[in-house]
């Protein structure tokens, strides 16, 4: 396998857009990324378009090709990728798998979504379709009602409190307001957070992210074409996809996805690093609880201390292991095919020494996407090119 690595990358502003047609965000996202990596468009040997309800919502299912049209780019192969939440980091993995394997050596990923423009049950309908509806919903359980029922179990099991869970909402909303690209930032105290609406008991209105409308994208060449290419690089480490449990009751453990600790077994093989060797982590928080788990799934923080360490202020930037310093989906917002290469893109900016919230000397960074019920999951570490 080949070597890879990221030359170029572009974001809109994630929050809302609604009257910009969904394939316009995908490709100023897509653009600014080609030019940032100051390649020429018919060097680009594939597309991967990351998205999850464009059809539900937009009337659009062809994305991939039509925002490659509009791009001008050459008569290659252009895949839109469907995985619920982790739409865009699998889109990822599979640009990498085409450049390592040797089928072409430049692709472009794109991941984008629109959502605020549709009336909220329409959204709330399509994004259930990320559940194994058959089987989970005759139970009348959602996403938020999943998360509360982790956060119930985690707090009998390690003591977990409702201002420990603040915490993580009061570092992202901070970490947002210093994020160009976050629309949800914000200065909030306990008082603020505990007197927002109830959603799913214990789960408040601050502890879930938002809808939300952006595109972000990135350019992906083989490395020994790197000199070749304007843009800076960012080695790609390891990219890993793993399956767990599409229905709610088929976890063992709700304070735990199977697929988030696989996935991160198997890139922390794949790269030859320890968890330890990690700087900066972009993962996937969308509900507060989400975060906690995530960050003990990947071995990141002992198992059950997350809430704790957030509280600590060992998650913050300057911290132990400095976690969604970007503001993630709390304060971003969460567009669903977006996600994934966003938090990719944030990743980037931060071992490029161009973050507008920046880790300090920050080497290896990783980006954790989870979709749905847990039932896909990526895991990618990027490492500061030597």
């Amino acid at each position: 396998m080949r070597e890879v690595s990221i030359v170029g990358i572009g974001s809109t502003a994630f929050g809302r857009h609604p009257q910009t047609p969904i394939e316009q965000l995908g490709v100023q996202a897509a653009v600014e990324a080609l030019h940032d990596a100051g390649i020429e468009r018919e060097r680009i040997g594939a597309l991967y378009l990351g998205n999850f309800i464009s059809g539900p919502l937009n009337g659009k299912e062809v994305l991939a090709g039509i925002v490659a049209d509009q791009l001008g780019l050459p008569n290659v192969p252009c895949t839109k990728v469907e995985g619920a939440c982790a739409s865009g980091g699998i889109a990822f993995r599979h640009a990498w798998m085409a450049i390592a394997s040797g089928q072409c050596d430049a692709a472009l990923v794109v991941g984008v979504e629109t959502m605020t423009h549709a009336p909220t049950a329409q959204t709330t309908a399509a994004l259930n379709c990320a559940m194994d509806n058959l089987h989970d919903g005759p139970s009348g359980l959602t996403f938020p009602g999943l998360f509360g029922l982790a956060w119930r179990i985690h707090a009998q099991r390690y003591g977990t409190t409702r201002k420990q869970v603040s915490a993580v909402i009061r570092k992202n909303k901070a970490n947002g307001l210093l994020n160009p690209l976050a629309q949800m930032g914000a200065t909030l105290t306990d008082e603020q957070i505990e007197a927002s609406a109830a959603i799913c008991d214990p789960l408040q209105l601050y502890d879930c992210c938002p809808a939300s409308d952006g595109a972000a994208a990135l350019v992906l060449v083989a490395r020994h074409l790197v000199p070749e290419v304007r843009g800076v690089p960012v080695d790609v480490l390891a990219t890993v996809q793993t399956r767990g449990s599409s229905r709610i009751g088929g976890h063992a453990d709700l304070c735990s996805f199977d697929a988030t600790v696989v996935a991160a077994q198997r890139a922390y093989a794949m790269a030859g690093v320890r968890a330890a060797d990690v700087d900066v982590v972009e993962l996937h928080d969308c509900f507060s609880m989400a975060e906690i788990v995530d960050s003990e799934d990947l071995g990141l923080v002992p198992r059950g201390q997350g809430a704790a360490w957030a509280a600590e202020g060992r998650t913050a930037v300057g911290g132990d292991m400095p976690i969604n310093p970007s503001g993630g989906l709390l304060a971003k917002g969460h567009p669903v095919g977006a996600t994934g290469v966003g938090q990719l893109y944030e990743v980037v900016r931060q071992l490029r020494d161009t973050h507008p919230n920046p880790v300090r000397n920050a080497r290896i960074g990783m980006a954790h996407n989870l979709g749905g019920t847990g039932v896909a999951c990526t895991v990618s570490l990027l490492g500061r090119a030597s």
